[in-house]
């Protein structure tokens, strides 16, 4: 039976079919209703029929945030018109078919872990590193999801081992100050920039080009990712650690952040691996799509 997933972003919807062995068969991308959320639940289902028009298959959607297991409402989604609302049931009834639901993190660690970077580990912390910061887990092979559904939300504790420069930090979306995400995000990364207008990728450029601020910025930058990263060892102690999001792109982080975060990993040596996503952005997709494996 083919699988299918659909990945739901703020700015964009990706759906795939693929087969069980990960062989995609189609892939398509529309750009994200901005029309409100009758309009967007609407829109996702005319996607899921185009893409299976006999209407046979169940669907994985990933979406931003997640659905309480104590009201049922999603939440933390940054497509914000979907917040306080019965997603899933809402989906379910439009669509007529049976669907499940994963935060966005949670299936690119999945995808990352079935048969990605990190194939064949036991445990997996998928990282995202993009406009936010997110995470999610992975022990033999199925996601965990919390008893709050907040499982490898990584991105909103405060950065750990802060030095004095770093407090109290920046305000986050979520109401606190200097969570992991306003650090270690792209839009983070750029907001420590003297130059307002500068984005993520442009620093790490420029780095490489022998700008010594940017250069800078980036070595602290790889500090402050080895010591969130080091915390998380320090709680779950994956196998792996697979990185995606834009910032991902930044090859140095590889080599870099491994020889930092042994000063504050708790253990005498540290094995875990830091690898690059295999399937890059295509990873949340195939991963929501595993939902019903």
């Amino acid at each position: 039976m083919q699988l299918l997933g659909i990945d739901l972003g703020g700015t964009k919807i990706e759906g795939v079919l693929m087969s069980p062995d990960g062989d995609i068969r189609r892939r398509e991308r529309i750009a994200t209703s901005r029309d409100g959320y009758a309009a967007l639940l609407q829109q996702i289902a005319n996607f899921i029929d185009e893409l299976d028009p006999e209407g046979n298959l169940p669907v994985g959607i990933g979406t931003p945030g997640a659905i309480s297991p104590h009201t049922g409402l999603l939440r933390n989604s940054n497509t914000t018109c979907m917040n306080g609302q019965r997603l899933l049931e809402d989906l379910a009834a439009i669509c007529r078919r049976e669907i499940r639901i994963a935060n966005d993190a949670n299936c690119f660690a999945l995808s990352e872990a079935r048969d990605g970077a990190g194939a064949g580990a036991t445990t997996v912390f998928g990282v995202i590193l993009g406009t936010g910061v997110g995470g999610g887990i992975v022990i033999n092979g199925q996601c965990l999801a919390g008893a709050h559904a907040v499982a490898g939300e990584w991105g909103h504790n405060p950065l750990p081992w802060p030095q004095p420069e770093e407090l109290p930090g920046d305000a986050c979306y979520c109401g606190r100050m200097g969570c992991i995400e306003t650090w270690l995000s792209g839009t983070g990364l750029a907001m420590q920039h003297a130059q307002q207008g500068i984005s993520s990728i442009d620093i790490f450029a420029r780095a490489q080009a022998g700008d010594g601020e940017c250069e800078a910025l980036i070595k602290t930058y790889e500090h402050r990712l080895a010591r969130a990263l080091a915390s998380v060892i320090n709680v779950v102690d994956p196998e792996v650690i697979v990185l995606g999001g834009g910032v991902s792109n930044a090859g140095r982080l590889y080599a870099n952040v491994p020889r930092v975060w042994g000063e504050f990993v708790f253990s005498d040596s540290v094995r875990t691996r830091l690898l690059k996503a295999r399937y890059g952005d295509s990873s949340g997709v195939r991963g929501a799509a595993r939902l019903w494996e």
